[in-house]
């Protein structure tokens, strides 16, 4: 295991032996005594999980996770010798993910923080695949990837110019929109449209490369007397 577990607890017994329990488990830690101390480390270490005691001196396990929350995301299971609904609820309120009641075994413990470092690491990956997929347009078959400015038709990789690229771009990005020739040149050329002929000839390259038949094209079409836009799929 690579997870980073931080123990905040200011009893350096219960302290050293929730470590040594993470320790067995192949888990990698950190002790802060407090929540002031704790924040120094989330300022240097990366941290997967904390394990937060409320009752601390200097700052107590409610402002440390308010704090934390403010920019970690990570899991924290706060412990608290009260047992009342009301800390519980609190707990969880400001942004705890779970609560164990001292005195709590081994074993409990370890399957709380096994069971939030798995959802976590689903949070993490469905996460991840959000911010890959901002990067992409898909539109029917095709699919365009602005950061590695590549297009895939029905899963085949397409080799555009940089102009063709910059056209089929800004069509995707509102479908069934109709350009002029001339807010195309402008838009895409970046400067005053003079001879927009040359649109015409890039929309013609393009097809070739995205249509399965560029004489009767699924995407790109012509508005008579007005300009071209990408059909809504």
């Amino acid at each position: 295991m690579n997870e980073t577990i931080l123990i905040v607890e200011d009893e350096v017994e219960i302290a050293n032996a929730i470590e040594i329990y993470l320790k067995n488990q192949g888990y990698q830690t950190y002790i802060a005594g407090d929540g002031k101390a704790a924040l120094d480390i989330l300022d240097q270490k990366e941290v997967h999980l904390a394990i937060v005691d409320i009752m601390m001196p200097i700052m107590d396990g409610i402002t440390f996770t308010m704090k934390a929350r403010e920019r970690f995301d990570f899991p924290i299971i706060m412990l608290s010798a009260k047992s009342e609904d009301i800390d519980k609820i609190t707990g969880l309120n400001i942004g705890a993910d779970d609560y164990v009641t001292k005195p709590f075994t081994p074993m409990e413990l370890l399957a709380r923080v096994n069971a939030q470092l798995r959802r976590y690491k689903r949070f993490l990956s469905i996460a991840k695949q959000k911010e890959e997929m901002k990067d992409v347009c898909i539109l029917g078959g095709i699919e365009l990837h602005k950061d590695t400015k590549e297009v895939y038709v029905d899963g085949v990789l397409k080799q555009l110019t940089s102009i063709e690229f910059k056209i089929l771009q800004l069509f995707m990005a509102s479908p069934g929109r109709v350009y002029s020739s001339e807010e195309i040149y402008e838009k895409v050329w970046k400067e005053d449209a003079i001879n927009t002929e040359t649109v015409m000839v890039h929309i013609r390259n393009l097809r070739e490369k995205i249509e399965l038949d560029p004489k009767k094209p699924r995407y790109i079409k012509v508005v008579w007397g007005v300009g071209y836009k990408i059909e809504k799929q």
